[in-house]
């Protein structure tokens, strides 16, 4: 094979946009053949190009015009859709997050039994030089031992017009949860990417403080590890401008990750061995106040992923993001969820199937009414997102 034929399944705002990439040649070695939504007005003004377009998505996956297939549809769809494509053994990327909850996630996840397929997840933030960056300081020690982490990732503001253009969004039936299932796998992916899976987590998330919908929009965890690292993370979609720092607070100092800066305030003496061995009572160590240059902005993002994505499948290129380990990502979203529900600290490996039921039991439970604008978001522009 020396090109790869691409499929899209869902063409809302990001199935679209990558319709429109793929489209105008954005990734080289493939094409875009057919696309799916069951819309018939998303599936007319999808700038689709030449590709095939189908209202069914059974109908695309059993096509015969496609090699791979992009799965951009509202969340529960995840799992069944990418568990039908890998059983017809098509390569598949599925976009975050892979599933809604872990017990689906480990369902999807063993429906990849042939390791010739490629299956990927669309964590397009894994490309960013900043992260990718702070992931090699760390494996290589050079920070030493993580004794605190604190992520505010507060700009993924959202209006109530953004709410109102699905009738699935931020619904426990269509969605399973606000922020953590929809803008914030991203950071979610990148904690556990970074510094591992907690051991446990006490959370309090607040549905419809900011908006007119019955799941999260804002929240704060508390995360714990055996280790002793500590970590806290707070996220929120009613908040405007918002921040994204991120500061880690390690044996060699302190790391700040905040806009296009990267700063590290290195300790000369490891945190502990100064305390241990400094004659005076108040004496911190010395630093060096370091900023590391970070070229290529925010990296290629969504496109990037593609393109690993089509490189994994014609030359067996290492996936930058494989599926099995989107389910670390769900899993934390899950257990802030089920610990604000509880009021109580939650451990990890969390019992995946009792999530399920109480999450099917928010959803039989709702006496949600959601208002549903489909105008909303057409003519969205997305860069304002990545």
């Amino acid at each position: 094979m020396s090109e790869v034929r691409i499929g899209i399944i869902g063409l809302g705002n990001m199935g679209g946009h990558y319709a429109a990439k793929l489209s105008q040649g954005e990734i080289k070695r493939c094409r875009l053949t057919a696309v799916c939504d069951h819309n018939p007005a998303k599936l007319e003004a999808a700038a689709a190009g030449e590709a095939k377009r189908f209202s069914e998505a059974e109908e695309l996956l059993a096509s015969g015009l496609i090699d791979a297939v992009i799965i951009a549809t509202p969340h529960y769809d995840h799992t069944t859709l990418g568990i039908r494509a890998l059983e017809l053994g098509l390569h598949t990327l599925v976009d975050k997050p892979i599933s809604v909850h872990k017990a689906d996630c480990e369902r999807l996840i063993a429906a990849h039994k042939d390791p010739a397929v490629v299956f990927a997840a669309m964590f397009n933030q894994r490309t960013d030089p900043h992260y990718i960056k702070l992931k090699a300081l760390i494996d290589s020690g050079e920070l030493g031992k993580i004794n605190r982490v604190n992520w505010i990732i507060t700009n993924w503001f959202r209006t109530q017009q953004y709410y109102a253009s699905g009738g699935w969004r931020a619904t426990w039936g269509g969605e399973g949860g606000g922020v953590l299932l929809n803008q914030c796998p991203h950071q979610l992916d990148l904690w556990q990417w970074l510094f591992g899976m907690p051991d446990k987590v006490r959370a309090f998330c607040q549905n419809g403080r900011f908006h007119r919908i019955e799941v999260e929009d804002d929240v704060t965890a508390y995360l714990e590890y055996a280790s002793g690292t500590t970590g806290v993370f707070i996220t929120t979609t009613g908040e405007a401008p918002g921040t994204n720092r991120l500061e880690i607070a390690a044996e060699r100092g302190r790391v700040v990750v905040e806009g296009d800066s990267f700063s590290w305030l290195r300790n000369e003496t490891a945190t502990s061995e100064w305390s241990e061995t400094c004659q005076g009572g108040f004496e911190k160590p010395a630093t060096w106040d370091i900023s590391i240059p970070i070229a290529g902005g925010n990296g290629p993002q969504h496109m990037g992923i593609i393109k690993n994505f089509v490189a994994a499948i014609l030359d067996k290129t290492p996936l930058i993001a494989p599926a099995e380990e989107g389910i670390n990502s769900v899993e934390l979203a899950n257990g802030m969820i089920h610990s604000a529900d509880l009021g109580e600290t939650v451990s990890f490996p969390l019992d995946g199937v009792a999530y399920e039921t109480a999450l099917k039991k928010k959803i039989e439970n709702s006496t949600f009414v959601k208002k549903v604008d489909e105008s909303a978001g057409k003519s969205a522009d997305m860069s304002s997102t990545f």
